[in-house]
Parts: C-alpha cells; sequence; structure tokens
C-alpha cells in the first residue's frame, strides 16, 4: 500500500533532443546575466573626506616624529659650553688634567 502513494521517478531528461538543448543554453545565459556585476558601487570622483584626508593627517603625524627625533637627538647645553670654552683647535683648557685624573681615580 506504502509503494501505491509513492510517486515515479520523473523521466531521464535525454540531452539528444534540440529543444532540451536550447532550453539549458538559455538557462545558462540567464544565471550568467545575474551573476553580472550591476553598477559602481564607488563615486566617480573621490571624497576628500575618505581618500585625501587622512593621507593628508598620516602624512602630518609622521612629519610631527622626524621633527620630534631630530629635537631628541640634538647636543646638551653644556656640551656645548665645553666646546666653547677652547679658543684655539688643539689646546686644552686649564685643568683638564686634573679633572682627568679625579675622574679616573673615583
Amino acid at each position: 500500500m506504502d509503494q501505491e502513494r509513492l510517486a515515479s521517478p520523473p523521466p531521464a531528461r535525454a540531452w539528444t533532443r534540440p529543444d532540451d538543448y536550447v532550453e539549458a543554453l538559455a538557462r545558462r545565459r540567464t544565471a550568467r546575466k545575474a551573476r553580472e556585476p550591476r553598477g559602481r558601487t564607488q563615486p566617480e570622483s573621490p571624497r576628500f573626506s575618505l581618500s585625501t584626508l587622512p593621507f593628508l593627517a598620516l602624512l602630518c603625524a609622521m612629519a610631527v616624529l622626524a621633527l620630534a627625533i631630530a629635537v631628541t637627538a640634538l647636543p646638551v647645553s653644556h656640551e656645548r659650553k665645553a666646546r666653547t670654552a677652547q679658543a684655539e683647535p688643539g689646546t686644552a683648557a686649564k685643568g683638564w688634567f686634573q679633572e682627568a685624573q679625579k675622574e679616573f681615580h673615583r
């Protein structure tokens, strides 16, 4: 009794008839058109706030960072005073040898 209620399987489709072949081509074409890109999602001209502004902000941040590194790399002021104390190149200031001995014996 259960077998009577079951539907019979659909007949197998043959690819030998031209109608079946044309129908399959039409289905393929319809599926291909559905996959094609629809339209542009981006504007034709770039927006300043989305493209140029972040680049400029990053560029300014890198410039500030480079300036900060350059300022911290400058010599300290007491080194400048030591350089200006020497009047002539090749001569040492008075008392430099005694200071060097004190530092050596510490």
